[in-house]
């Protein structure tokens, strides 16, 4: 199975975001928008592995602490357009110290320099200049989830897994 480790956002944060994505489109953007339900911020992708348990109990061990989580600014990796986020060191901290416990206990995640985003479009493009607006949000972070990455009717649907 697909797995990864996130923050999930608010219903507030998602409102925010939404209506981004919203103004983007009106602006002329293309791309696979990402759905609102599948918003969120990655702290791991793990990718194939089949032993959930053994990465929830990492999460476990490895307390996150609460902290303040906002919308600021934007970029893009490639034709990935993304909403920036400020979290306090604590978030870059807890990436780090998740990650390594991950890889000592040998399940296999991304170990690119963490860079806390949230996906908005893939494969964006325009053929005309365009401005992100993206609207003040912020929320408290008080857990990561397992997430999983799964196909359903040629969509992908991410589902936590408690």
């Amino acid at each position: 199975m697909r797995l990864f480790i996130a923050i999930l956002l608010s219903d507030e944060m998602k409102k925010t975001l939404v209506e981004c994505m919203h103004d983007l489109k009106k602006q002329g953007v293309t791309g696979n928008y990402i759905p609102a339900q599948n918003l969120h911020l990655t702290l791991a992708f793990i990718g194939e592995y089949d032993n959930p348990r053994k990465v929830k109990e990492v999460i476990d061990r490895i307390p996150l602490p609460e902290f303040r989580l906002s919308l600021s600014g934007s970029g893009r990796f490639g034709s990935i357009l993304w909403a920036g986020v400020k979290g306090s060191q604590k978030l870059a901290a807890y990436a780090r110290e998740l990650r390594a416990a991950l890889m000592a206990e040998g399940i296999p995640c991304d170990q690119e320099k963490f860079v806390p985003h949230i996906t908005l479009i893939r494969r964006a493009a325009s053929s005309k200049l365009y401005e992100v607006h993206l609207g003040k949000a912020d929320m408290m972070v008080k857990r990561a989830s397992l997430m999983r990455s799964e196909q359903r009717d040629g969509k992908v649907v991410y589902r936590e897994l408690r």
